[in-house]
């Protein structure tokens, strides 16, 4: 479907924003100093990396998020810079920081080091949801006012969140007619499945651990015996597995022939943004659904910073193998 179709804006919601710090680093040394390359900064958060990869591929999206302080300055000029259109709602705590050392010695093995995300007031969070409720009636785009395709609520919460956050956004969602994906980690999966999200999007190790269940088959399983409509798990070099509570005793993979070597920094939020772009313009079809957020998760390895894919993505979707089981 066109990107100028009526209602496909991805709306998506970062409650835990960051400036994204990346360095390339030809080989770590652990106690030694080492002199790098400028890094690169980036207004970040998965939420932001799931509208910047929709962006670049000419849908239309609108990033909400919130910033405060010096880094919540850096974090808007970079927004601004990048001509996404975004709504930031200002907070008194500064944004923090991810800090990303990219080995480009190891086979580009990449080290996370994420800051804590600052605790908001109540009153910020009820800013945050307001802008919410708001975007939802309508966003406006350079085509008009355009209500969105879907919701997407992303990353992890700072200190001190309310609980029920990402269950209210899939209740907001569906009061507002659209369908929510919420990709986050720990008991926030297991409180949207049970509000009834459209679609989760944990990788392999975050879906096991918050289910209790060694067995990734029944975990996604337990997931939509919660509730959850859809389960999209990474499982690394296996690819990505498909659920769907519609025949919750099969499954769908999708893989490469072979692996890539790369940044899988920004591989989930790229998947996600897949799906979304997916479902924001109508499609249900669970191995469509598979098929482009896999390739569009594999396209993000290429790439040197989260938030963007590699004009590779079409060719890895004619390459993937799809298996059902």
């Amino acid at each position: 479907m066109s990107s100028t179709a009526a209602n496909n804006v991805v709306l998506t919601v970062t409650p835990n924003p960051a400036v994204d710090v990346t360095y390339t680093v030809d080989g770590i040394n652990l106690g030694s100093s080492h002199r790098v390359p400028t890094p690169l900064y980036r207004a970040g958060g998965k939420g932001l990396n799931v509208s910047r990869v929709a962006h670049q591929l000419g849908h239309p999206t609108l990033a909400l998020a919130t910033a405060g302080g010096p880094a919540g300055e850096q974090f808007r000029a970079d927004l601004v810079a990048s001509g996404m259109l975004h709504h930031l709602v200002p907070v008194a705590a500064a944004t923090r920081r991810t800090i990303a050392l990219v080995d480009t010695a190891a086979d580009n093995t990449t080290s996370i080091f994420n800051e804590v995300g600052p605790a908001l007031t109540g009153a910020e969070w009820q800013s945050l949801a307001a802008a919410v409720v708001d975007h939802l009636g309508g966003v406006q785009t350079s085509d008009g006012v355009s209500r969105p395709g879907v919701l997407v609520g992303s990353g992890s919460l700072p200190d001190q969140a309310p609980v029920d956050f990402y269950p209210a956004l899939v209740a907001l969602a569906h009061g507002a007619g659209v369908p929510a994906i919420i990709d986050t980690s720990g008991s926030g999966i297991l409180a949207a499945a049970k509000a009834g999200a459209d679609l989760l999007k944990p990788n392999n190790h975050e879906l096991m651990e918050a289910v209790g269940e060694s067995d990734l088959v029944l975990a996604a399983r337990k997931l939509m015996d919660l509730g959850a409509k859809r389960v999209l798990v990474s499982v690394g070099e296996e690819g990505m597995l498909a659920f769907s509570a519609d025949a919750p005793t099969s499954y769908i993979q999708a893989k490469l022939p072979a692996p890539l070597s790369g940044n899988p920094t920004g591989a989930g939020d790229a998947a996600v943004s897949a799906a979304a772009v997916a479902l924001a313009n109508g499609v249900e079809d669970l191995r469509e659904i598979l098929r482009r957020a896999t390739a569009w998760s594999a396209a993000a390895v290429l790439m040197p910073g989260a938030g963007e894919i590699s004009p590779r993505h079409a060719e890895l979707a004619d390459q993937l193998i799809i298996t059902d089981h």
